[in-house]
């Protein structure tokens, strides 16, 4: 597992952030029909808008160039911090770089003041399905949203 620090995403890493995102979830396409939203989002104003945080490998077997091998992107809101999109190279598969950036994101809510984390997977995506709720996320609806069946979870946040 890498040690290096989950930092906020520069212009320069925007290459890096969509290729990484494309390689997560390309594999998705046929399965669930449509293109997965994280693959058209805007990862240049994601970045700009300072919403995307990134990991960087370490050596071989850590994704190309070991340079970004996994990221986040999030949305502050009132009561909760969205979990937009978290995405990991497949390269870099079974070195807890995900494990790393969920807890990354319990941490970064809990500085915000924030006491939930919310986010969606698409209902086709099942491997997701059983790894939220190893993480202490709960199903709270099922909702189609235009081409997009959608599985929501919120995690309840406790103290640091």
């Amino acid at each position: 597992m890498t040690d290096n620090p989950v930092r906020l995403a520069t212009a320069d890493d925007v290459p890096a952030v969509k290729a990484v995102t494309d390689a997560a979830y390309h594999h998705y396409i046929e399965r669930i029909g449509v293109v997965p939203a994280p693959m058209q989002a805007d990862h240049a104003a994601d970045v700009a808008a300072g919403r995307v945080y990134v990991v960087e490998g370490e050596g071989a077997g850590a994704g190309a160039d070991a340079g970004v091998v996994g990221l986040v992107v999030v949305e502050p809101h009132e009561d909760h911090l969205f979990l937009d999109s978290i995405a990991v190279h497949p390269d870099a598969h079974g070195q807890g770089v995900g494990r790393r950036l969920l807890h990354f994101v319990d941490e970064h809510a809990r500085a915000l003041g924030l006491p939930e984390v919310r986010l969606y997977t698409n209902a086709l995506m099942w491997e997701n399905q059983k790894i939220y709720p190893r993480y202490g996320y709960e199903v709270t609806e099922r909702r189609v949203d235009g081409p997009y069946d959608r599985v929501h979870y919120r995690k309840r946040l406790t103290g640091g």
